[in-house]
């Protein structure tokens, strides 16, 4: 397998460039538009952040990638799954709340919120795990599988 390239931007800012329009311009390099985004729904995968955390990328980011992908022809949505543990996330009603007490709405981030496994987590699409050891088979909320186009903004844990 070929190595990934790996894409850098410095973090630092001035009066003319912020953060977010970097984020855009380091996927543009990265290739998106190569992407057929065309009247596609695109999931973009990402963690609310339970309230009172500090722990999720922050709604600017994920509104540089909606307005991109948007630019590029496609219906962005927001999108997570429901959590096991009890928690904010633990169903779409308080997931959503939890969501826009972080500040993701679709006044701030150009875009729609859809839980992606419905209203109890029970909305999911069971996907095989060839070769899986341990695991065979992959609950997903239907919401990304009923997506054309998948996006993950992905942030460190550890």
């Amino acid at each position: 397998m070929e190595p990934s390239k790996v894409y850098f931007t410095n973090l630092r800012t001035h009066n003319s460039v912020s953060l977010p329009e970097k984020l855009k311009r380091l996927i543009k390099k990265a290739g998106i538009g190569t992407i057929d985004f065309d009247k596609k729904y695109v999931a973009i995968k990402i963690h609310f952040g339970e309230p009172g955390n500090l722990a999720y990328l922050r709604p600017n980011y994920a509104k540089a990638v909606a307005d991109v992908v948007k630019e590029l022809g496609g219906k962005p949505f927001l999108t997570d799954c429901n959590t096991l543990y009890v928690g904010g996330r633990k169903n779409a009603l308080d997931h959503l709340e939890s969501a826009y007490e972080n500040g993701f709405s679709p006044f701030s981030t150009g875009c729609h919120v859809i839980i992606a496994d419905g209203l109890k987590g029970t909305d999911e699409a069971l996907v095989p795990v060839e070769g899986g050891e341990y695991v065979k088979e992959a609950k997903i909320g239907q919401a990304v599988m009923d997506a054309d186009v998948f996006i993950s903004l992905a942030h460190f844990k550890g």
